[in-house]
């Protein structure tokens, strides 16, 4: 076994190699905090490095799903298993892959949105799968960056003046879902913890993971707000990597309790250049068995 060594490589020039995320096709249904939009690019590359074509590509903490719909759409995996613990988000994925997407696409074109009807859809908890994902779909465009965690709200003053319709595409949106509703049969979705699937499925061969859990190492306030569920044994989830029988892709904040957790279990890491929503570049953690991929051209 070769030797495992820590990086602190770019991909490429840190200014020159942020991703623009225009560039990238946009499936996702949700305006997702923390979304992986600007990894797409590099997900292809490492999916590519693989000696193998996945038979699954897993993402177990899936939020927006951008990752999967891509492996999915681009035909990169035989098929793909999204997992999410969030009621509100998992309500939506499995609207999406069922028989009442078309119904949850037209709801969405016919919703006239102001802040009186999004009070009144709101109001009470939905009665059904589809009006829980409806509801999921306008809190995710109305509220305050798209933040579904409790302590969210309404924004006011939204962008160029248009208050809450200013995130409101429902021709763009409703297409989405139609999109990922023909997508049934080679996406699957698990309501529940991506820890059990990764636990359940870690001896499985030819297999890929992408795992992008809540950052919330040392205490990353980050997470905290913006997820429901943000607590996660992370030291257990590195135990759980290195039993993976198949090759994984984790990502994290850059931190030296995430970089030490790397360098017991001897796997690699490397810096990833992103942008913020503030348009501000940031540095993302990427951890894997083996990043020479990475620096291929």
């Amino acid at each position: 076994m070769k030797p495992r060594t820590q990086s602190n490589l770019f991909v490429g020039n840190p200014r020159e190699s942020v991703v623009n995320v225009a560039s990238v096709p946009q499936r996702s249904p949700f305006r997702y905090p923390g979304g992986k939009t600007w990894l797409v690019p590099t997900v292809r590359r490492w999916l590519g490095s693989l000696n193998y074509r996945p038979r699954v590509f897993y993402e177990p903490f899936a939020g927006g799903g951008i990752v999967s719909l891509t492996v999915a759409c681009e035909d990169l995996a035989d098929r793909i298993i999204m997992v999410e613990k969030d009621e509100d988000v998992a309500a939506v994925w499995e609207v999406a892959l069922s028989k009442d997407a078309e119904a949850l696409s037209r709801r969405i074109l016919e919703f006239e949105l102001t802040r009186e009807s999004v009070e009144d859809v709101l109001r009470e908890p939905g009665r059904t799968l589809p009006d829980h994902a409806f509801q999921t779909i306008i809190r995710n465009r109305v509220y305050h960056g798209g933040i579904l965690a409790p302590g969210s709200g309404l924004m006011k003053n939204g962008e160029n003046g248009r208050g809450i319709k200013s995130r409101w595409y429902p021709k763009t949106i409703a297409a989405r879902i139609t999109a990922i509703a023909e997508l049934q049969g080679k996406v699957f979705f698990i309501r529940g913890d991506g820890m059990d699937v990764l636990h359940a499925d870690r001896v499985e061969t030819n297999v890929a993971f992408f795992i992008d859990p809540p950052y919330t190492v040392a205490g990353k306030r980050a997470g905290r707000r913006l997820y429901k569920y943000n607590e996660l044994d992370h030291r257990a989830l590195f135990d759980l990597a290195a039993q993976l029988r198949g090759d994984f892709l984790m990502t994290y904040d850059d931190c030296e309790e995430v970089r030490a957790m790397a360098e017991m279990k001897g796997f690699e890491v490397v810096l990833h250049a992103m942008k913020n929503t503030h348009n501000a570049v940031q540095r993302e953690l990427l951890v894997a068995r083996d990043v020479s991929w990475m620096r291929q051209r």
